[in-house]
């Protein structure tokens, strides 16, 4: 029987409840963000325009985070540096555990910064260090602080300063599973929304289109099923541009709730054959999301040929939303709507939300409960045992 049509009982049992809601529960939370980005439009451009009238020079705009929430970085970037506002702003993902750990290598005493800071619950010794850091080393800095909870140490700091934004995500995004989940797409699309120059329409547009495929992905979780009835032991997931970041937040998913059990690789499509494609054997399910860049997807169906044709994997699997632009000659998940193609980093959403969906089904493949994966306890929800070293100007 499929996860998603499984009682609360029945989920909780598999210990896995609070992963399997909120997974299905992120359409939902989308459109909550969504209505949120348009009561905070007025306050989000008017903070934005008084450090484009202050600044001198291009503005660094610097998406950070630890471990999922660095991914959400790494996702919006590449099409951020295509679609947002390059003439103010330059782009950049850097991971808190890198600035905290070498604050010059990052961050530039003199370049006017927005730090933006990604976090579910704002705790973790990396995230408020690097505020700490950041604070210290740059003059002219500005924070924006997109948070699921709005009694972290993150969102307190933020509330009472005025060149700090606080931009609290919707309730039920602080997932309360071991995995981030809703935490990692309502952040990625609110900071979408902050920085993409594409019009209210076309960005109303956008989010009715992904909660429509996301919502397809629950309906459609028997086909992921069938895929992941055979044997397997390793996954991977490939994509490009903004796809391609996304690929980490994907395999760690895998990671996580197996606890290791299943070994996991990311890369881009491109890059894959530079030696990682070593990985792959008759005990690997190779994932490579499709981008709808008409250019960049011609890649991405590169490499699904590729490797099938090279019959070193157990399946090879387009993710992509449509299944007859993308012509691959074998198995694909795909989704009805095809009117409204989505831009790379809105696609990202419904595409995380079927790697969730792998993840969880993996999860209870292996034995394992997905609510609590880490039997040994040696991995934490929130992060422990970080010692913060004084850093000195």
């Amino acid at each position: 029987m499929q996860l998603f049509k499984k009682s609360q009982s029945e989920l909780s049992d598999l210990g896995a409840v609070i992963t399997a809601n909120e997974i299905k529960q992120q359409p939902e939370l989308w459109n909550e963000a969504w209505e949120t980005y348009q009561e905070k439009k007025e306050t989000i451009d008017a903070f934005l325009l008084d450090i484009q009238q202050k600044a001198t020079g291009k503005v660094r705009v610097i998406f950070t985070g630890a471990g999922t929430s660095a991914y959400v970085g790494d996702t919006i970037v590449p099409y951020l540096n295509k679609t947002g506002n390059t003439k103010t702003f330059t782009f950049e993902s850097i991971a808190t555990t890198d600035i905290v750990a070498a604050p010059l290598d990052y961050l530039n005493e003199e370049e006017w910064t927005i730090l933006v800071s990604f976090a579910r619950s704002g705790n973790s010794p990396e995230s408020i260090a690097a505020v700490d850091v950041a604070n210290k080393v740059v003059k002219n800095l500005r924070h924006i602080t997109i948070t699921c909870a709005a009694e972290g140490s993150l969102a307190k700091a933020a509330a009472n300063d005025s060149e700090n934004l606080l931009l609290l995500m919707p309730k039920r995004s602080n997932d309360q599973g071991f995995a981030m989940t809703g935490s990692f797409s309502c952040m990625t699309l609110s900071a979408l929304l902050i920085f993409d120059k594409a019009s209210v329409a076309e960005k109303k547009q956008f989010v009715e289109t992904m909660i429509t495929m996301g919502n397809e992905v629950i309906d459609q979780e028997e086909q992921l099923q069938t895929i992941l009835k055979s044997s397997y032991e390793r996954i991977v997931y490939l994509g490009s541009g903004s796809l391609a970041g996304l690929t980490r937040e994907a395999q760690l998913k895998v990671l996580e709730l197996t606890a290791g059990k299943v070994a996991t690789m990311f890369d881009s499509s491109m890059g894959f054959r530079h030696g990682p494609k070593s990985f792959v054997d008759d005990q690997t399910i190779v994932f490579v999301f499709v981008n709808n860049d008409e250019y960049t997807r011609q890649y991405d169906v590169d490499i699904l040929e590729e490797i099938r044709h090279d019959q070193i994997a157990a399946q090879t699997i387009a993710i992509t939303q449509s299944s007859e632009q993308t012509a691959f000659a074998g198995t694909s998940f795909g989704f009805s709507e095809k009117e409204v193609l989505l831009p790379e980093a809105y696609l990202a959403l419904p595409f995380v939300m079927v790697a969730q969906t792998v993840s969880l089904i993996s999860s209870v493949k292996v034995g394992n409960t997905p609510d609590t994966p880490s039997a040994t306890g040696t991995v934490n929800r929130v992060v422990k045992g970080v010692t913060i070293h004084t850093y000195e100007v």
